[in-house]
């Protein structure tokens, strides 16, 4: 049976650090009242012409190089972003040209902050289904442009980075289940309700959230989905070596891993240096823990994200 397996994973993060202290001096806000309620200390913020697939290139030439994995012999690129260059072409294939990677099916996957997880429930898709043999998937965003600025409720949450893996045809279980989930019913807890018509935008083109509400449904469908992936595959909790939330919240993963009775040194956690990067918080967490030496070969590893749509899901992967 073909299965697909992690094989190397990059990450990238803008050169600039927005610190608190320094939104603090435009904002009606605080160090300590960011941290206390976040555990957001600083995020990155990408440079004016900097774009989701500048972002997504050293990523993804990273997680490239770690696997020992030529661009040219990728034979399928899928990108998780809600912040993508252009309305079309997709950021897929405009990273792919960057690459210098030709003819490969690339496409974008657009489930906000749990698009990599539906990313990576894609390409192993693929790859089960034989139609793949070596993929690359993506999570990359440029938050930052669809903040506005003068509201302390949501600016202060977000940053912005890339974080990449590739995934190869393999005997061995690597990615060995996951599950996705989605209801529209709760679209508007957390969106961007606007969009461009004939040059003008229509509605508001910032995020908009009403974060008890999202806290509320972010840390129960977490549980779940985390519970029935490990279901499917006749494991149980202990059974996890690192659990990696999508990094929205420190409130949301602490109460995610109390849930699920996961201690706290089991969590892989980049929120406090990294803001919520939607897409890419999980695949940058993941690179950072394998490699700083926490991952290792072997070890299980829980992803979930959940984020507007509402979207959620989670896969458990052996690495």
């Amino acid at each position: 049976m073909i299965r697909s397996r992690i094989v190397g994973t990059g990450g990238y993060l803008p050169a600039r650090i927005v610190t608190n202290d320094e939104l603090s001096r435009t904002l009606d806000t605080s160090d300590e009242w960011i941290r206390s309620r976040t555990g957001i200390r600083q995020r990155h913020i990408a440079a004016p012409d900097e774009t989701s697939s500048d972002l997504a290139l050293p990523a993804s030439r990273t997680a490239l190089a770690a696997a020992g994995v030529a661009a040219a012999d990728l034979d399928l690129i899928v990108v998780a972003t809600s912040t993508p260059d252009f309305v079309f072409p997709s950021t897929a294939c405009l990273l792919q040209a960057k690459l210098g990677v030709r003819s490969c099916p690339a496409f974008d996957v657009q489930a906000v902050c749990s698009g990599f997880v539906y990313a990576l429930a894609t390409a192993d898709s693929f790859i089960r289904a034989g139609q793949s043999r070596r993929a690359l998937v993506v999570g990359t965003e440029v938050f930052s442009r669809i903040l506005d600025w003068n509201d302390r409720g949501t600016c202060v949450l977000f940053g912005d980075g890339a974080g990449a893996a590739v995934l190869v045809a393999d005997e061995r279980p690597g990615i060995h289940a996951t599950v996705l989930h989605a209801d529209g019913a709760h679209a508007g807890i957390l969106s961007v309700p606007g969009n461009v018509c004939g040059g003008s935008i229509v509605g508001s083109p910032f995020v908009r959230m009403d974060g008890q509400a999202v806290f509320k449904f972010a840390v129960r469908v977490l549980e779940e989905a985390a519970r029935e992936a490990l279901g499917r595959c006749g494991l149980g909790v202990a059974d996890v070596d690192w659990l990696i939330p999508h990094q929205a919240n420190v409130r949301i993963l602490d109460a995610t891993a109390r849930k699920l009775g996961i201690p706290p040194e089991k969590v892989v956690v980049t929120v406090d240096r990294h803001a919520n990067t939607s897409a890419a918080s999980v695949p940058l967490a993941l690179d950072e823990a394998v490699r700083d030496g926490r991952i290792r070969a072997g070890h299980r590893v829980l992803l979930e994200g959940v984020g507007g749509g509402f979207t959620w899901g989670a896969a458990l992967v052996e690495m």
